[in-house]
């Protein structure tokens, strides 16, 4: 498969099937493309019976993923203009096989709804975690905020998105954010280990229990498109968003002049 994709790379060991987000001088942040092929390989994966589980993990060693950019998408409030990124995280919460998050660096804004959205998280102690959507006057209701909470609970995950923490893995495993923190240079060799133990489970007994997971939060893929596809496309194009996405790239506090307009 693997040669099919220009913005990720797969590869096979055994029963794990790794996608490693391969753009690490832009963060390893995911584009149109990265979004469409991350769904398209999960989809292939999803039709055959090598695989039992998958890694997820950013190519380099500073970035696990900082998010999403829409460089070169077209200028327009339909969907051709909407970052493509609920296909992706849905193919992952829908995968009948588990999914494993190996966190190589900073996983901010929508990469960690990335790992989030994962079955299990394995970090090295340098990881950091973040989300930092209404720093740029953006947010990701759905699968970022009801996956958070059911991970650190209401009030936790109410400031990491309120206040914008940085999470350090030491931390984020306290708290119940991701599964294990590893030392840096033990990170592939104890994702791998993980990946094999997840594998010797029973398959159709592994599936089940993702599906049950899942069955409860029948209803947030409903409302990750509403918020994201709808309220989202048009809350970018305020001037408190513009404001708020300037400030944060110059570093600097925003106008509240602007907020409410």
């Amino acid at each position: 498969m693997s040669s099919k994709f220009e913005t990720i790379l797969y590869q096979e060991d055994g029963p794990i099937g790794t996608i490693t987000l391969n753009r690490p001088d832009n963060g390893n942040m995911f584009n149109e493309r990265m979004c469409h092929e991350i769904r398209d390989c999960i989809n292939e994966i999803r039709r055959e019976t090598r695989t039992r589980v998958v890694v997820i993990t950013g190519a380099g060693d500073r970035f696990f993923c900082i998010g999403g950019e829409k460089t070169g998408m077209e200028d327009t409030k339909l969907y051709a203009g909407v970052l493509p990124v609920l296909e992706m995280y849905e193919s992952i919460d829908r995968l009948q096989k588990p999914v494993i998050a190996s966190v190589n660096g900073f996983a901010v804004g929508g990469g960690n709804v990335l790992q989030v959205m994962c079955d299990l998280t394995i970090a090295k102690e340098s990881a950091v975690f973040r989300q930092v959507g209404p720093m740029m006057g953006s947010f990701d209701a759905g699968y970022g905020t009801w996956y958070l909470e059911d991970l650190v609970g209401k009030k936790k995950a109410k400031e990491i998105w309120y206040l914008n923490p940085k999470i350090s893995a030491a931390e984020a495993v306290s708290i119940g954010l991701i599964n294990k923190v590893v030392p840096d240079d033990q990170l592939a060799a104890a994702t791998r280990e993980m990946a094999l133990e997840v594998a010797n489970r029973g398959a159709f007994a592994l599936a089940a229990i993702k599906g049950a997971f899942g069955a409860r939060h029948g209803g947030v893929a409903g409302l990750s498109r509403v918020t994201h596809d709808q309220l989202l496309r048009q809350y970018l194009d305020t001037d408190e968003s513009k404001e708020m996405s300037k400030s944060f790239a110059e570093k600097r506090k925003p106008d509240p002049s602007t907020f409410g307009h």
